[in-house]
């Protein structure tokens, strides 16, 4: 529901009157603009373009696998669009080296004995094609550790190795998608005071050591091509980013693909009765090795009386390959580009300059914003400091798929809290109702937050993010809700408009420590060794 312009309006402890601005004595001193959040919400809802944003970078330039032909497409057709919108400075700003580009053009497997049946999967980024269509006959070798290397020594010469254990798919008992309830979002309002352990990712130096190792392995035991049941998924569903190296610091292994692991269990169980398999495979996929360097998007609308000073928003622009990168991130991305054309389209004034940042190589350690922060703000590991670090008021990140916000993660900043509390009021009616002290990881904002900037993420609800779309191949337009991109695009260009007309920049926590680079681990090249 669209918000009035009533004459009075009364807010938390007092009558407002058709000032439109929130009492200082209700807010703490924090002032919100009641006639622009009208017309910001008006805008976002009644003139919407974030699904026709959704579909170009999904539809028709999906996948965006950094540094690929996609990536590249969609940074060209994200320029044009910015420019359109009347954004100043909109440029493809360079940053590497990265490594090569890859991508693949076709993907068929099957199984012709002992019966035919058609298989589903995807070749996994970074890996070489078959060069023709391949015939061959399946091994179980499941490959988790470097002791385990040891164990098919001379037994692969010629197969189609299956690295993976069986997978035991149980019954689904809860739905896929969900959204946040008021039990979940106490819960995330409570501080921790240890986070819990993630998984180690793929893409941790362990994680790439290992997989270098086992990549010469099968090379050098003569395997024709490698098939994988991904790390979680079933029903047609299947997780898996990369099974190369992106920078070619690791041996390239044979053909690598991964398939739904219904379709692996029937192979890994015809095996075990002693029954002949022949598979067929057929992948093209391509290097691209004439540039080393990748690029951000980089765009913004200039200042009045402060226009050296910046309020930023950004999301990461790059995908994985196995759908069209529609949760993670395009929509990211078509909210912050729908952000920047709310505010182009009210002829919005603000003091400060907004600027926006579409970042690249993300998925392999957020690498496109760590360069940009480096590059304009400091450098993480020297804290030295730019003369641009003074300057930047706050950013602002979306990068947790299609979910409505919730609230926002003050990433341990107790000082932003009243601020936020004074923006949130106006969305409550949508949806956005929760603070967390927590430090969320796992995307951009932390580039800045390394460096004492003011970054933020916000809670999102997890509709089906990790259920059947973060790093699938059903991460496609089809699982985004269109309601939710549209609000979240509201709430970003209200935060955006008060960070850039407030009279202070936001509050910042204490500067970190320098973090000179440790040597490398032993134990952690010991854990490495014994799959730990």
């Amino acid at each position: 529901m669209l918000w009035k312009t009533p004459m009075t309006q009364t807010i938390g402890c007092l009558l407002l009157p058709a000032v439109l601005a929130y009492p200082a004595a209700c807010l703490g001193q924090e002032k919100v603009d009641l006639n622009m959040v009208h017309r910001i919400k008006n805008e976002a809802f009644e003139n919407s373009k974030v699904m026709e944003h959704m579909f170009y970078l999904t539809d028709v330039h999906g996948p965006r696998l950094t540094n690929s032909p996609g990536y590249r497409a969609a940074g060209d057709w994200a320029v044009k669009r910015l420019q359109e919108y009347g954004l100043a400075g909109v440029k493809q700003e360079k940053w590497g080296p990265f490594g090569r580009g890859w991508a693949y053009t076709r993907f068929s497997a099957h199984m012709l004995e002992p019966g035919y049946s058609a298989i589903i999967g995807f070749p996994l980024a970074w890996t070489p094609g078959t060069d023709g269509v391949l015939l061959g006959e399946p091994v179980l070798a499941p490959m988790r550790t470097e002791a385990d290397l040891a164990k098919f020594k001379g037994k692969l010469q010629g197969k189609i190795v299956l690295v993976d254990a069986p997978r035991e798919l149980g019954m689904q008992t809860s739905a896929a998608g969900r959204r946040f309830n008021d039990i979940d979002l106490t819960e995330q309002s409570l501080a921790q005071i240890s986070a819990p352990r993630r998984p180690e990712s793929s893409n941790s130096p362990a994680a790439r050591r290992f997989a270098g190792k086992r990549n010469e392995f099968l090379k050098s035991e003569g395997a024709i091509a490698v098939l994988s049941a991904g790390f979680r998924g079933d029903g047609g569903t299947i997780f898996a980013s990369s099974g190369g190296s992106f920078d070619g610091k690791y041996a390239d292994p044979p053909p690598f693909a991964v398939i739904t692991p219904e379709h692996y269990n029937r192979i890994v169980r015809l095996l075990d009765k002693k029954i002949p398999v022949k598979l067929e495979l057929d992948i093209k996929a391509q290097f691209f090795t004439e540039t080393k360097d990748s690029f951000n998007i980089i765009g913004e609308i200039p200042g009045g009386r402060k226009k050296d000073e910046v309020v930023m928003i950004g999301a990461h622009f790059d995908s994985w390959h196995g759908g069209t990168g529609a949760t993670d991130n395009a929509a990211g991305s078509a909210v912050m580009m729908e952000t920047m054309r709310i505010l182009k389209a009210l002829n919005v004034k603000m003091d400060r300059t907004v600027r926006i940042g579409l970042w690249g190589g993300e998925e392999q350690g957020l690498l496109g914003s760590k360069a940009y922060v480096k590059e304009h703000f400091a450098d993480p590991v020297t804290m030295a400091l730019n003369s641009q670090h003074g300057k930047l008021a706050g950013y602002f990140n979306y990068d947790n798929g299609t979910g409505k916000i919730r609230g926002v993660y003050l990433q341990g900043n107790d000082m932003i809290r009243p601020v936020f509390e004074a923006w949130m009021a106006p969305f409550k009616d949508l949806g956005m109702t929760s603070l967390s002290i927590r430090n969320t990881r796992g995307t951009d904002h932390l580039s800045f937050d390394a460096v004492g900037l003011p970054g933020f993420q916000f809670i999102q609800d997890p509709i089906e993010y990790d259920s059947r779309t973060h790093h699938s191949n059903m991460d496609v337009y089809d699982r985004i809700q269109a309601s939710d991109l549209q609000q979240a695009s509201a709430i970003l260009a209200s935060f955006v408009y008060h960070a850039a007309t407030r009279p202070e920049m936001l509050p910042r926590k204490p500067l970190p420590k320098a973090t000179p680079k440790p040597e490398p681990a032993k134990e952690e090249e010991k854990k490495s060794a014994t799959g730990q």
